[in-house]
């Protein structure tokens, strides 16, 4: 009886807002997965870096992306195929790379990690260019844990890293809630 009770407690609980932020910089060492990677390596080529803003305003999760055309097996293959899809994006109005590859992923607070793969999950959806979503994650139990509880599948296990997608097509009524948006006006 007391288990039931606390699951309607927190079914009916405020779930925490999280405003998505791109970051202008972060401090590298704090990254637990690729703390090798230097900030102007991870703002390079199109690359950004995201964290998810708490209601407190404070900083509860980072993730950092390269955008390209093609899934990386390594990270010397990742900023290989980034550098091309910016070479790419000069002649297509800055567009650039379909494809968005989550390179690391870091809670600052407690839950931050799944909140921010939900806020860039969101932030995928809508854009007008992503269509996927994929990781180059490395090959540990927490990674694979991490990704599989949040509803990816493996797509690749490589010598060094592994690759996890995110579904990311819209369900049914997201595209008729797009056309109502459009219909009448509203952003």
């Amino acid at each position: 009886m007391e288990q039931i009770k606390k699951r309607i407690k927190k079914a009916f609980a405020k779930a925490p807002k999280f405003e998505l932020v791109e970051l202008p910089f972060i401090d590298v060492s704090e990254d637990p997965v690729r703390p090798e990677l230097s900030l102007e390596f991870r703002q390079a080529y199109g690359r950004k870096i995201y964290g998810i803003k708490d209601e407190e305003g404070d900083i509860a999760a980072v993730m950092c992306f390269a955008f390209t055309h093609e899934i990386p097996k390594s990270v010397e293959d990742m900023d290989a195929l980034s550098k091309d899809a910016a070479m790419q994006a000069v002649h297509r109005a800055g567009i650039q790379g379909d494809i968005a590859i989550a390179y690391t992923v870091w809670a600052k607070k407690k839950g931050g990690g799944k909140h921010m793969v939900n806020e860039v999950y969101k932030m995928i959806k809508e854009s007008s260019n992503l269509n996927r979503l994929v990781t180059l994650s490395p090959l540990t139990e927490m990674a694979t844990k991490f990704h599989l509880k949040n509803g990816a599948k493996q797509v690749g296990k490589n010598l060094t890293t592994q690759n996890f997608e995110y579904d990311i097509e819209l369900e049914k009524w997201e595209v008729f809630k797009n056309r109502a948006k459009g219909w009448f006006n509203i952003k």
